[in-house]
């Protein structure tokens, strides 16, 4: 049987480019009129929609625009590339694999502890530094864990991805994505945090709550596994925990300084991207000397963290150039107008809802979280000013979609990495995460609702 081969991102991406180059020959131009609110951002007018004279984009315009849209988000795309840098050097120096691992080998009895406590130190580097591909070291190290409480595999693969996934979903300080999305819609960044630290929190103990009931019901019988198979013929497979170090220590105390300062920053209202960026220079740069390594020891970690985070550096400035084509063209207004007045008949709270929804399905087709921030929010940001959907809102909603889904989908690269380092069938991983990725979704419904009713912004 031949399985349909879903199209590399960058395929995917230049293909909308082309497709809206095409667009700009058929869809009537139109234009809003945009004005400044109380806080000087732009928004749209929603009763100043009229059609104007057609432009069309010019075929060659879709090489063009890639070069122009790397410039366009050069801001954010040299943001990503040093913040990932500046965790190359933290990562650098084992200090947060050393952690983590001192904790839960502390709680390696008191599995009633160990597994919402491991749960939610992996959904603070989610929601912190995005930790996504950094998951896939500590996986050994969960199954092992979980076996050593006489539990499984799966158990041990979700307490890590799925602690992660947690806390990406709320994403309070990460700017991978959330930062992103709020620099494209114009909100300032990390706006809004004590809410996404409630969402982060509600979808830890969700998950926490399935994974152990599941685990203890392994625990009593292995046959209740859902990878009974593999647990039988699993070799005594060992992990060896990294001693905790003072320097690993001080390394920890300089990380969580670190965000004090940005978590500070952002209440004042000084903390901008430039800001930010500097920030975590100083961490990694001064974590990398006081974990003890050399000053070319810490520009190669530099370089190791940037390089990890380059496929979604790239993927937002190619995702602008979507903008940049419809606009050229005139047309994003007119898309924007057309959406809008479907959505206009229904409630904000329906609205809001679906644009949940709507991101959770796309991160099928666009797994890249910054990626799909680029994609989406300048065209759900206006609809979002017309329909009564705050900004702020409308960035929950794309947060909130792509961090859940990235371990639903079988697009997602290191959801697939994971389950090939635990062994795990997809089909397996899916029987199991279904029922709990079902109630985070009911969840996800909800916090955009109650988002509506506080007037989540600030605009």
């Amino acid at each position: 049987m031949k399985y349909i081969k879903i199209p590399h991102a960058f395929v995917l991406i230049y293909a909308i480019i082309i497709l809206a180059m095409v667009m700009s020959y058929i869809i009537p131009a139109g234009e809003y009129e945009r004005y400044e609110n109380e806080n000087g951002t732009l928004v749209v007018d929603e009763t100043s929609f009229q059609y104007t004279e057609q432009t069309p984009v010019h075929w060659t315009e879709i090489f063009r625009s890639v070069p122009e849209g790397m410039t366009d988000a050069a801001g954010i795309i040299f943001l990503i590339f040093i913040i990932g840098g500046a965790f190359g050097m933290i990562n650098g120096t084992g200090a947060i694999e050393a952690g983590i691992n001192k904790v839960v080998s502390l709680l390696k009895d008191r599995e009633v502890i160990l597994i919402p406590l491991t749960m939610l130190i992996f959904s603070f580097g989610g929601a912190t530094f995005g930790m996504a591909e950094s998951t896939l070291i500590f996986i050994p190290m969960g199954i092992m864990l979980a076996r050593s409480l006489g539990m499984d595999a799966m158990t041990g693969m979700a307490m890590v991805a799925l602690g992660a996934a947690a806390g990406f979903s709320g994403g309070f300080m990460n700017i991978f994505t959330v930062g992103v999305a709020q620099q494209i819609a114009e909100l300032p960044l990390f706006s809004g945090m004590f809410y996404r630290i409630i969402v982060q929190l509600v979808f830890v103990l969700i998950a926490a709550f399935f994974v152990y009931r599941y685990g203890r019901r392994v625990q009593k019988d292995m046959n209740n596994s859902y990878v009974y198979g593999l647990e039988r013929t699993a070799q005594n497979e060992t992990y060896e925990f990294k001693e905790l170090t003072m320097r690993h220590i001080l390394v920890l105390l300089i990380t969580f300084s670190g965000f004090g300062l940005i978590i500070y920053g952002v209440v004042q209202g000084w903390s901008t991207g430039t800001d930010l960026a500097a920030i975590f220079l100083a961490m990694g740069i001064i974590s990398g000397l006081v974990g003890g390594n050399s000053p070319n020891g810490i520009a190669e970690d530099f370089i190791r963290g940037a390089k990890e985070v380059t496929f979604g550096a790239l993927i937002v400035g190619l995702a602008r150039c979507i903008l940049l084509i419809l606009e050229d063209g005139t047309i994003i207004d007119t898309i924007i107008f057309s959406i809008s007045t479907i959505l206009e008949g229904l409630p904000a709270s329906v609205a809001a809802v679906g644009m949940f929804l709507t991101q959770f399905m796309i991160n099928f087709f666009i797994p890249s979280g910054s990626g799909q921030a680029a994609t989406t929010i300048p065209l759900l940001a206006p609809i979002g000013d017309i329909v009564g959907v705050s900004r702020q809102s409308v960035v929950l909603a794309f947060q909130m979609g792509d961090g859940l889904a990235n371990y639903l989908f079988p697009t997602s690269a290191i959801l697939m990495a994971g389950l090939s380092i635990a062994n795990i069938p997809y089909e397996k991983w899916l029987r199991f995460v279904w029922p709990i990725m079902l109630v985070w979704v009911i969840a996800g419904g909800a916090f955009m609702v109650i988002s509506l009713w506080i007037n989540y912004g600030p605009f």
